[in-house]
């Protein structure tokens, strides 16, 4: 049972981050900052990349259709972390070092959200509820255990 809030609080510190700065891709200054990057049609995608990572974000801190939620994560950070911290091709070594930061922050986010689309969202959690009652109804529609 202690593992079990373990678990709700391991989704809960994941998904913060992603829901917290969800909301910032749909001002100008992050578009901005995007096209400054080379990040092709930034209108468009950083938008949808504040609507991945809410989604993602809330799937997973609930645990609804987490595995889901994960891939999502997954799908927002490749590119994101391959657009805008490119350290490697930076001039500027306090630039450099704050981007390889950023970019091995979003390295171990990517690990956290590939591990909740292996283990799924946990026992406390909507998918949780939902698996339970579909063994219930299972069972009492006659798939239970037999004599």
């Amino acid at each position: 049972m202690k593992d079990d809030y373990l678990v709700l609080l391991a989704r809960f510190l994941l998904s913060a981050i992603f829901i917290a700065a969800g909301f910032s891709h749909f001002s100008p200054k992050m578009v901005e900052v995007a096209a400054v990057a080379g990040v092709p049609l930034a209108g468009i995608a950083v938008p949808l990349s504040g609507l991945m990572s809410l989604a993602g974000g809330l799937s997973v801190l609930v645990g609804y259709r987490a595995r889901l939620g994960a891939l999502l994560l997954v799908a927002f950070l490749v590119p994101v972390t391959l657009a805008m911290h490119k350290f490697w091709a930076m001039s500027d070594p306090m630039m450099m070092q704050m981007h390889m930061a950023m970019f091995m922050k979003n390295l171990g986010l990517l690990g956290g959200a590939l591990f909740v689309v292996h283990v799924g969202a946990g026992p406390l959690s909507l998918d949780a509820r939902r698996e339970a009652r579909a063994v219930t109804a299972g069972a009492a529609a006659g798939g239970g255990a037999r004599p």
